[in-house]
């Protein structure tokens, strides 16, 4: 296919939090079109509860949750950290436990260079 190999082990989950819609469609679009991610769903209305600056916060964010593989996570992440509005933005890469043959080659076409 010439994409990147399509196993499982080797596609990443990467969970970024925005803090609106247009900040989280902005970056989904970025990472999309520059072949870091496949597919990004934006998912709105998630609360979020963490400590920063010494103190316990509550805020209203946007989840985005990117697929990529392996090969290109580093870049994805110094990608929505170049992007980001926030100071620490959250980037989290998990590996995928399985998946679809059609779905892995698919991911491996959309994410190569």
């Amino acid at each position: 296919m010439g994409g990147y190999a399509e196993t499982a082990e080797e596609v990443r989950i990467v969970l970024v939090t925005a803090p609106d819609e247009e900040t989280a469609r902005r970056l989904a679009h970025a990472l999309v079109a520059e072949r870091l991610a496949a597919c990004v769903n934006v998912v709105p209305g998630v609360r979020s509860v963490y400590r920063w600056e010494g103190a316990v916060q509550e805020d209203s964010e946007v989840l985005l949750i990117a697929k990529s593989h392996e090969a290109r996570a580093a870049a994805l992440s110094e990608r929505v950290q170049a992007l980001h509005p926030y100071d620490v933005p959250e980037v989290l890469a998990l590996p995928a436990a399985g998946g679809s043959a059609s779905y892995l080659a698919w991911l491996g076409e959309a994410v190569a260079s």
